[in-house]
């Protein structure tokens, strides 16, 4: 595998979930695939949890890793073409790309959106320079528009709440308890539940990209997204996912809420693409919307804003999944380095 941006670049999904539980019952077991190999970690954005689970994953496989934070300690870059640069960049990243691929076996790149050109961001210029000019298998750390890593955690976060409700559920029948149809119906095929929530910054879309991806992508998900009206994420990433305009119609009998942020994709309306176009503060995920689902768990790829995105009793609740999430970043992470690790 020599890039990975999307879901589709893992090949077959069972094999990837297959692949992701056997690292997490032996994290080492893979160490010998990184030795003397050095991953070059690129951040043109702040980051806490990318950072540091990529480079644990990287460890695990016995890695080196080089981590370069472009905002601090670096030149500053120049990423446009035909630029006269007299200003305050020194360097351009097609000389820098070529030179950090010198010193490294393999590149992870994070750069967010700008939220000003549409067209732009979702070129992904950034990221297909260091793919073209890199001579080294590259994967996206979060992008302008999508963040594998996050969604890929996601989905085996979600299995793994699937997995114990199934043993719940055979456990209670052996105990001679109640275990209904129902129950066994949400286990095989579980209701996930898109939110969007209100923020006072604008944010790009990259983690409900990704996520509505890869759960489309996963087999018997059924999956719902729910904003207002306006927020529609692109065709390409929604894909056959049911969309609901009333949050309250779509939390009914989710058995997942994934909540998350997005400023406005610009697909109706390209004039509004990255602006906050609505504020309704209704859309906050609290106990209220909790108790329409399924005894659903509440999800986020974090940091959140506690009581804008989500209330604190819904996110300290025995139901919320956010740590396990956030754990399973280095699960993702060693996938998809053990797959590039072999094709070198």
């Amino acid at each position: 595998m020599r890039t990975f941006i999307n879901v589709q670049d893992l090949g077959p999904l069972d094999k990837a979930m297959a692949e992701a539980f056997e690292i997490k019952n032996d994290r080492y077991k893979y160490q010998h695939l990184g030795k003397n190999k050095t991953l070059m970690m690129i951040f043109f954005n702040n980051s806490l949890r990318t950072r540091l689970s990529t480079q644990k994953a990287a460890m695990n496989l016995g890695m080196n890793v080089i981590v370069l934070d472009v905002n601090a300690g670096a030149w500053k870059l120049e990423t446009e073409r035909g630029v006269i640069m007299d200003g305050d960049k020194s360097e351009h990243l097609l000389e820098a790309i070529p030179v950090m691929g010198c010193y490294c076996d393999i590149i992870g790149v994070r750069s967010f959106a700008g939220l000003t050109d549409r067209e732009d961001d979702y070129a992904e210029t950034v990221l297909h320079q260091f793919i073209k000019y890199s001579g080294r298998p590259v994967f996206a750390m979060e992008t302008a528009t999508v963040h594998p890593l996050q969604a890929f955690a996601d989905l085996i976060t979600i299995e793994e709440s699937c997995r114990s409700l199934c043993c719940n559920t055979v456990a209670a029948k052996k105990a001679g308890t109640a275990a209904t149809e129902t129950g066994k119906q949400t286990v095989k095929r579980p209701k996930v539940v898109l939110t969007w929530a209100p923020h006072c910054r604008a944010l790009p879309q990259a983690v409900p990209n990704s996520f509505a991806q890869w759960m489309n992508a996963a087999p018997d998900v059924d999956l719902v997204i729910t904003h207002p009206k306006g927020y529609e994420l692109d065709p390409l990433f929604i894909g056959n996912a049911h969309v609901e305009y009333d949050q309250r119609k779509a939390f009914e009998g989710a058995d997942f809420i994934y909540a998350k942020n997005w400023s406005n994709p610009g697909v109706t309306n390209p004039a509004d693409y990255g602006k906050i176009t609505c504020d309704d503060r209704s859309w906050t995920v609290d106990a209220e919307h909790m108790s329409w689902t399924n005894n659903g768990k509440f999800m986020h790829c974090l940091p959140v804003r506690r009581n804008l995105i989500v209330t604190d009793d819904v996110i300290e609740s025995p139901n919320s999944l956010v740590i396990p999430e956030a754990a399973n970043r280095e699960i993702s992470c060693s996938v998809v380095l053990k797959r590039m690790l072999e094709a070198l």
